[in-house]
């Protein structure tokens, strides 16, 4: 991902400058007129490794994101002015990340400026979401409720991350384990035992030639493999950060066999549950879809849903555009459509995003299950053929003698 300089037009006539991260400038763009932007110009930054430890030094994890919007919620619903409400989390957060940029809000407000508008010049900090958040609650008048409402967000997608990550961690572990262990045999045991059949003269077994063959192979042109891996890896690496790229491997992961559904339940469950908060903000509801798009993390199904926005633009039902773009299981279109019905759509996205999360972590449940005893399966498949190969040389002479 690229960092870009962009030029925009706002609505009510403001000219603003932001920095965006994104795969081409051209689809940056694209994202930033369907938001309601007039783009003026989109730049690459140049020289971005000289800048990317300030990228990241700026940049605030969900975890300080939840603690400060939790701070902000307690002193506001006290009845606190903003200004008082910045200095209190300043006086508890006299450093870091969090520290540096709320310094700046902070004099931005003192200056006159509104929150949102404080916080939206730091969007390195703070995501669009949920400073477009912040100005729907100041619209409304209702702020804390805005807040509470990110804070339940930030709580429910940080609890399915975690999900996720501690289901693919263990089958990992397993994974790096099983190829250690197989390349110490190749490298250092099999050429040890090669060279005591090789001292002996005999006539070996055809599998084990192969396996010796085969290592020496490796041995001769391990640092030569090292770099054609890495070179690929950099290679496509590279091929990824394209648009072109990127939306093939996207397409490509939806596509895999088991796997492509929890991908699709993850990416679907993260927009439903963005949705309803948006809408529960008081964002209308286009503006609360382009805002939503961002969270699927899939170039594929953010295309597709650009469809379903301009379907929904033209006057179409919600429910009817995401089920001509074939992204939502059947069960949650229908809930989708009673909500439309019954004016409860955010309540229903909510239930959608609960109903989708519990399949996901069923399904990794189910796939962690079957991952781990089909690894050390075939590890100890592998393994035994290393070990099979290496003795029946030994089993050979064994019978001879016998």
């Amino acid at each position: 991902m690229a960092l870009y300089t962009c030029k925009l037009g706002a609505s009510d006539g403001k000219i603003l400058y932001r920095e965006f991260e994104a795969a081409e400038s051209s689809v940056l763009r694209k994202s930033l007129e369907d938001q309601g932007f007039f783009v003026f110009e989109v730049k690459k930054k140049p020289f971005q490794f000289l800048f990317d430890k300030g990228i990241k030094r700026r940049k605030i994890d969900n975890k300080a994101l939840l603690t400060f919007n939790q701070e902000m919620l307690v002193l506001i619903k006290s009845g606190i002015p903003i200004m008082q409400v910045l200095d209190a989390i300043l006086d508890r957060h006299d450093s870091g990340k969090l520290s540096e940029v709320l310094q700046q809000v902070r004099e931005d407000v003192k200056g006159g400026a509104a929150l949102s508008v404080a916080m939206e010049k730091h969007g390195r900090a703070f995501p669009y979401l949920y400073v477009a958040s912040i100005r729907a609650g100041e619209r409304t008048g209702d702020l804390p409720r805005t807040i509470r409402r990110y804070i339940q967000y930030l709580k429910r997608v940080g609890d399915i991350r975690k999900k996720v990550i501690s289901a693919l961690f263990y089958p990992s572990i397993l994974v790096f384990f099983a190829a250690m262990a197989i390349t110490l045999l190749l490298v250092y045991v099999v050429p040890t035992f090669s060279q005591v059949y090789t001292d002996s003269g005999s006539q070996l077994p055809a599998l084990t030639q192969l396996l010796i063959t085969f290592t020496s192979l490796l041995r001769r042109f391990f640092i030569v493999g090292l770099v054609v891996v890495f070179g690929l890896i950099a290679v496509f690496k590279k091929w990824i950060n394209t648009e072109a790229g990127r939306y093939a491997v996207d397409r490509f992961k939806l596509t895999m066999p088991v796997i492509g559904d929890v991908f699709t339940k993850y990416s679907v469950a993260s927009f439903a549950r963005t949705l309803a908060t948006v809408l529960g903000s008081g964002i209308p509801i286009i503006e609360s879809l382009r805002m939503s798009i961002g969270t699927l993390n899939n170039v594929y199904m953010e295309k597709r849903l650009f469809e379903a926005v301009r379907y929904v633009e033209e006057g179409g039902r919600l429910s009817a555009a995401l089920e001509k773009i074939n992204i939502m299981p059947p069960l949650a279109l229908r809930m989708l459509g009673v909500g439309e019905t019954t004016g409860s759509l955010e309540d229903m996205l909510i239930d959608i995003s609960d109903y989708l999360e519990d399949e996901l972590e069923e399904r990794l449940h189910m796939l962690t299950t079957a991952i781990e005893p089909a690894i050390m399966l075939i590890m100890g498949v592998v393994i035994g053929v290393i070990i099979l190969a290496m003795y029946l040389p030994i089993f050979k002479i064994a019978g001879t003698v016998g």
